[in-house]
């Protein structure tokens, strides 16, 4: 007959297995943390974005999921941004664990101007959250590469301008410098280079360059030279005269102060050595008639 010993350690090893199995079925079973929330992506899978490609006017088509991996059904509301777009359903309930695929439409504006355009689908969540699934539109038409120079100013120490894009692509523009002194002196000379901006059609955008160690005293003829690709180039002049005011200002109170102490001396010589003589008294008439 067993011992209340032997029986006390079979229960404890019972347990220790109850334990362990249980350890191990947690690990094992799937687990909805709180950052697995739901999503919204191209339906079909493999698509990180939508791409389209159309004329002006046109109707295009596609569909977009929506899913909920969590343990609690979502209510989402969807819409466009950039183009017209008309969904299925725009706020659709998706259960949990389940995808709900929304077909939908975008029409490409009637005055699109070709070239690319961004647009997207966003989706707002009853849980507060929000998600975007982008559309990279491209409108059909003829390329064009076109930009513009303008408002180009000097002041002080910076040179400042704006780029239009004029045309119907992304451009990223190149500039070069150039500024002349009198007599065609080099003052300013920098080769073209690639500025940090990207134009979207029909888009300006306002830049500066800094120019240290301009001239003080000169007049300068500045040149600006905007190029990108597909052929976009345009120039732009301007002139500038730098004065020295504070020095131009105490000159010219020098010789103000100068000239009034001029004038203040000749008048007071003019006081003392220009007197008026005094007239001479008259004399007695003399005549030789006889009395």
């Amino acid at each position: 007959m067993p011992s209340a010993q032997s029986a006390a350690r079979a229960t404890r090893s019972a347990a220790r297995v109850i334990g362990l199995t249980a350890l191990v079925l947690l690990a094992t079973a799937p687990r909805a943390s709180a950052a697995e929330g739901w999503s919204l992506a191209p339906a079909g899978g493999g698509r990180p974005s939508f791409y389209a490609e159309g004329a002006p006017g046109a109707v295009l088509q596609d569909t977009v999921s929506v899913t909920n991996p969590g343990g609690h059904p979502v209510t989402v509301r969807l819409s466009g941004a950039g183009v017209p777009v008309v969904l299925a359903e725009p706020a659709v309930r998706v259960p949990a664990r389940t995808r709900a695929d929304v077909p939908f439409t975008m029409t490409v504006p009637a005055g699109a101007t070709p070239g690319d355009r961004p647009a997207a689908l966003v989706a707002k969540g009853s849980d507060g959250r929000t998600a975007i699934a982008r559309i990279h539109l491209r409108v059909g038409g003829p390329a064009l590469s076109a930009l513009t120079v303008e408002h180009l100013a000097v002041h002080g120490d910076r040179i400042t301008y704006e780029l239009v894009n004029r045309g119907t692509t992304v451009l990223a523009p190149r500039l070069a410098v150039r500024a002349h002194g009198l007599f065609g002196r080099v003052l300013l000379d920098r080769a073209p280079r690639t500025l940090p901006v990207r134009l979207a059609p029909g888009t300006r955008t306002e830049l500066s360059e800094p120019w240290p160690g301009r001239p003080t005293l000169d007049a300068v003829d500045v040149r600006l030279t905007a190029t990108a690709a597909g052929g976009a180039h345009d120039t732009a002049d301007t002139a500038a005269r730098f004065v020295p005011w504070g020095a131009v200002a105490g000159a010219g109170g020098a010789l103000a102060a100068g000239a009034a102490v001029t004038a203040v001396r000749l008048r007071g010589r003019r006081s003392h050595g220009d007197r008026p003589a005094e007239p001479l008294a008259e004399e007695a008439e003399l005549t030789g008639a006889a009395r």
